[in-house]
């Protein structure tokens, strides 16, 4: 399935859209639109997806997403009891960049624009000032908002620790192309089927390739190999269940499709660099139900 196209209508006497959202639970809608989307996530904790980037987020979470780039999140329930938000901007292209390229002051904000098709996303530190001014915009007139738009800009482009998400083979186009839309199946197959056993041929058949090609395609658009995708997302997905769960391990490498608890174990590792029951110890503060 390709992602969904979501059309954006601007906020009452402005020239771009922002939103506050309130839910129980974030749910997997994978879509794109032609603006440029800053979403702030606050008490919220899953997985976010990003072109060909999954990773898992917690709490204070904000990213720049440029236009037509593929996303969604996915969260649990919330940990303190307070409903998830989310805060959205969503810029027009031509509007903006009508204001970044036609004004020597606001020179700085190319690279960010240009980085944005890859998505990026921001430290706790910039996230945390940026969703104070994201509060401050709710109750704002539109010429307050949009100074604050600027704020937030500003703090993306200093924000030192900041990082890409997508890797740079992920292609973006506003025509459909077909290589980008092959990879989009394979990104939705995976987060449907994680619980069970998946094969590199059967996912292959999906998208009409030999498996060799498959593998090809696979490493060359996302710099991993398909097990390493499947893995990732498997850990992710684990990792929500030891902050809001009690399950035992056990019953969480069976649930995220593991075939053994031992392959478990060494995947986590592998991609947290810790144990599974001292990754629980951290984040929930108490001794972890093995």
């Amino acid at each position: 399935m390709k992602p969904m196209y979501e059309k954006i209508l601007p906020t009452e006497n402005s020239s771009w859209r922002y939103w506050l959202y309130e839910f129980d639970v974030i749910d997997f809608n994978w879509h794109y639109h032609p603006e440029y989307e800053i979403a702030l996530t606050l008490n919220s904790h899953g997985q976010r997806y990003v072109g060909d980037n999954i990773e898992l987020y917690d709490e204070w979470d904000m990213a720049l997403l440029g236009p037509h780039l593929p996303h969604t999140w996915s969260s649990g329930v919330s940990r303190n009891g307070k409903p998830v938000e989310v805060f959205v901007a969503q810029i027009p292209v031509s509007w903006i960049e009508s204001l970044v390229f036609g004004m020597p002051d606001l020179a700085d904000l190319k690279g960010l624009l240009e980085l944005s098709r890859r998505g990026i996303k921001f430290s706790k530190e910039v996230t945390i000032k940026c969703a104070s001014i994201f509060r401050d915009m709710h109750d704002g007139t539109p010429s307050q908002r949009f100074i604050g738009l600027m704020q937030i800009l500003l703090l993306m482009v200093n924000d030192k620790d900041s990082q890409v998400l997508s890797s740079s083979g992920y292609n973006i186009s506003t025509i459909s192309d077909p290589s980008t839309d092959k990879l989009d199946k394979v990104i939705r197959y995976i987060h449907q089927h994680y619980t069970k056993q998946i094969k590199a041929d059967d996912v292959a058949e999906l998208v009409h390739m030999s498996t060799n090609h498959f593998h090809r395609f696979i490493k060359q658009r996302t710099e991993r190999t398909f097990t390493e995708i499947v893995n990732q997302l498997r850990i992710s997905k684990a990792c929500s269940m030891l902050i809001t769960t009690q399950k035992p391990i056990t019953i969480i490498s069976d649930t995220c499709g593991f075939n053994n608890i031992s392959n478990f174990n060494r995947r986590f590792l592998q991609f947290k660099e810790m144990k599974p029951s001292d990754f629980r110890k951290i984040y929930v503060g108490k001794s972890a139900v093995t």
